[in-house]
């Protein structure tokens, strides 16, 4: 999808803002030399121009996602996690995959209008993650999707997992994080996980109608379903505090093992991880 002539640019040039159609905002991520991977100023920056375009004077009546150079993205930028101390590496690393992305991701499934991610390229890893909290995906063919967390030796948030389980259902959840294979586009489509496909060529002209119909339909019942839908969800995966309390407790005690050490490492370097469970 063409961000060639953006209004303005962000994080040093890694989010691209313009305006495509009237009423239509695109945020174009566009960090080319990591394949587009999320690092702490793009998400920031991400949170950011959603604020801004959410406020009541905002003319933006949908927004759309996309990525630069022919990728969406890439997932997390971890690119360096081989370098970090190991005295160091379990607060770093929950630093590096926690925030801001928690604050980037809320902000936009709390966008009261719809939302559009566009799949330029492969979505992987919290680039999947992202698009999920848009409201509809539309994916060329040729894109491949997935979520490395078992290849790492991460647990994910349970909030990340419950949007998958509210998109896709538990058992594509399950096949999706538990194998953590990539899929193709066509079979994304059969699970629920994008709502289009086009041809590479088509992509721009299928998600700016799509853009442009969102847009122009009734500002309180977009914003009003929106919110009816989203309340609905919540109240279904509403959990017991102290069990809540067990899950974060989990992710945490993740990052202090040897396995996300070495999978992260592994990872990096480019070759198969030496897991010792623990």
């Amino acid at each position: 999808m063409s961000a060639a002539s953006p209004s303005r640019e962000l994080a040093d040039g890694k989010l691209l803002i313009d305006e495509p159609l009237e009423h239509v905002v695109r945020l174009t991520i566009s960090n080319p030399a990591k394949r587009n991977a999320l690092d702490h100023p793009i998400l920031d920056a991400i949170s950011a121009a959603l604020s801004e375009f959410a406020a009541p004077d905002a003319q933006a009546r949908c927004l759309l996602v996309t990525g630069a150079q022919e990728m969406f993205s890439a997932g997390y930028d971890i690119g360096d996690i081989g370098e970090i101390p190991e005295q160091d590496f379990e607060a770093r690393a929950e630093r590096l995959v926690a925030h801001p992305f928690t604050q980037a991701i809320d902000a936009l499934a709390a966008f009261p209008y719809p939302t559009l991610a566009v799949l330029s390229g492969h979505t992987i890893g919290g680039g999947l993650e992202l698009a999920l909290s848009c409201d509809l995906r539309v994916a060329h063919d040729g894109v491949m999707l997935g979520m490395p967390p078992a290849k790492l030796g991460l647990v994910y948030s349970h909030t990340g997992l419950r949007r998958f389980i509210d998109t896709i259902g538990a058992a594509r959840t399950r096949e999706l994080f538990l194998l953590g294979r990539h899929i193709d586009a066509p079979t994304a489509l059969m699970w629920g996980l994008v709502n289009r496909v086009a041809a590479v060529a088509e992509l721009e002209h299928v998600a700016l109608d799509l853009a442009g119909e969102l847009a122009g339909n009734a500002p309180l019942a977009q914003t009003g379903n929106k919110r009816v839908l989203a309340e609905l969800l919540r109240a279904e995966s509403e959990l017991a505090p102290e069990v809540e309390a067990q899950l974060v407790e989990l992710r945490h005690a993740s990052f202090a093992s040897h396995d996300l050490r070495e999978g992260m490492r592994a990872f990096a370097e480019r070759r198969p991880a030496r897991w010792r469970g623990q």
